[in-house]
């Protein structure tokens, strides 16, 4: 079998959906073609795949294999590259219908690995908790850079610093990686979640958890959220959390939201009010941009200053570790390629799995999720 690996295009993509490491399993039974320079941004060159067993070709190559493994959905003129009825594997978007039934009309198998169910035999493969756990990393060290004081306290000669006093919203798997990465700095760290259990995280990693108290039994049922995620809570709750959340971000000198509900915008949980009662200087980190965003002020791709507040609007901040994101999305690819390859090394595909069930979005032309 030929399995495909080409760069991606898409403007500020710089992962790479498989490394000189998982490149190397793959070629032990099957041809994989790397398409010429599709690891450099991710300081893979093609030497290195070269020397695990792969050969280097072009997009053409690449794209033309039976089974196609993408970081990003590929665009019309790289459909129009593959062979209908090959198998895509990568990170599709299963709520873009247009972009599903594009690929349906192009006769291709495709699987959308953002909707792996979050269950225990997944968990290798659960790119979202893979890449969320980079971006809360370099969530923390964006603002410090954009933050003009130090993250610690210090004492010197000169006098005492401070330590900055960061707020996380929205404790997923990016929020707990925050808060860990924000404690390493030396800084003073409180949080705030919708779900009651990760209050227990949140202080074993020497935060301070922003209890909201449930008042209906309607809010204790939503607050425990949907496989893993959280779920849309109750009017009345958002707005006791959001007076709770402008009284902590009046004295927060740095906020970082993670908050998602997949398939929907981004919560609101930073009003303008409340960033007009920060502190000038302070800096917010909106991880949810790219879904509308945390805070109605931030703008996708800029770091804009609004009430003397600097607020961050980068989305995808994993491909700004683009060689370690790169290494951890390849190792849930391979492991999702283990699935639809049986033992004799063949392409096999078990639609009563329940895995391959949740991410197939298209097959035989037909679109497979509504």
């Amino acid at each position: 079998m030929r399995i495909g690996i080409p760069a991606e295009t898409r403007a500020g993509e710089t992962r790479v959906a498989a490394t000189p490491e998982t490149v190397k399993k793959l070629a032990a039974s099957h041809q994989v073609v790397v398409q010429s320079g599709a690891g450099v941004a991710a300081s893979v060159i093609d030497d290195a795949y070269l020397a695990a067993g792969a050969a280097i070709g072009t997009a053409a190559d690449a794209f033309g294999c039976d089974v196609v493994l993408k970081v990003r959905a590929p665009d019309a003129e790289e459909r129009a590259l593959m062979t209908p009825g090959a198998v895509l594997i990568g990170m599709l978007n299963p709520f873009d219908a247009d972009n599903i039934a594009a690929m349906a009309a192009s006769n291709l198998t495709a699987f959308s690995l953002e909707a792996v169910p979050r269950i225990t035999r997944a968990q290798s493969m659960d790119v979202l908790s893979s890449q969320a756990n980079i971006a809360g990393y370099k969530a923390v060290m964006v603002a410090a850079n954009t933050y003009q004081r130090f993250m610690p306290m210090l004492m010197t000669a000169a006098g005492t610093v401070k330590a900055a006093r960061v707020l996380i919203m929205g404790v997923g798997v990016a929020g707990l990686q925050a808060i860990a990465t924000a404690k390493r700095l030396g800084a003073v760290i409180e949080a705030s979640d919708v779900r009651p259990p990760v209050k227990e995280q949140v202080e074993s990693l020497g935060a301070k958890f922003i209890d909201v108290p449930f008042l209906t039994d309607e809010e204790k049922e939503i607050a425990k959220g949907a496989g893993g995620y959280a779920r849309a809570m109750p009017a009345d709750w958002m707005r006791r959390q959001a007076e709770l959340v402008h009284e902590r971000a009046k004295l927060a000198d740095i906020i970082i939201t993670t908050a998602l509900i997949p398939g929907r915008p981004a919560p609101v949980l930073i009003s303008e009010e409340t960033v007009k009662a920060m502190k000038p200087g302070s800096v917010i980190v909106d991880l949810a941009v790219s879904q509308g965003g945390n805070c109605p002020l931030s703008e996708l791709n800029k770091t804009v200053v609004k009430h003397g507040v600097s607020i961050v609007g980068e989305p995808d901040l994993a491909t700004l570790v683009a060689a370690d994101a790169s290494a951890l999305y390849a190792r849930n690819v391979l492991d999702f390629l283990k699935l639809v390859i049986d033992k004799d090394q063949n392409l096999v595909i078990d639609r009563e799995d329940e895995i391959l069930k949740a991410t197939l979005v298209c097959a035989g032309g037909d679109v497979l999720r509504k």
